[in-house]
């Protein structure tokens, strides 16, 4: 079953990225990267860059509404994701509990829409 696994990282999270400590954050990521890509469950995934530099659209009407980044007054922000195929729910949570960011920020799962299956 493939799931999106999205890392939420909380506002010092994305500030430490660029700071001395932005190593040792790095290395526990690219850890856990491998051992799901080791382990083969990994499809595809990226981090991203900080919600300042996002841009988002909505059309309302026939006009655009654009708004630079961040959008929502919250805690946490889109980090990254990761494209996962594991058996299950249960597998899903298992590697999403091992995420670097599920102690400070949040991990969300999502199973991918088949409109095929429906």
């Amino acid at each position: 079953m493939e799931y999106l696994m999205m890392f939420y990282e909380t506002q010092e999270d994305f500030a430490r990225r660029e700071t001395p400590q932005a190593q040792a954050q790095f290395g526990s990521w690219l850890s856990y990267i491998g051992a799901m890509q080791e382990a083969g469950v990994m499809r595809g995934g990226n981090g991203l860059q900080g919600p300042l530099t996002g841009t988002s659209l909505r059309i309302r009407g026939d006009k655009r509404q654009v708004q630079d980044g961040p959008f929502a007054d919250t805690k946490e922000q889109l980090g990254g994701y990761v494209l996962l195929d594991v058996a299950n729910l249960d597998a899903a949570l298992e590697w999403a509990a091992r995420a670097p960011c599920a102690a400070t920020g949040g991990v969300e799962l999502r199973p991918l829409f088949n409109p095929s299956k429906m």
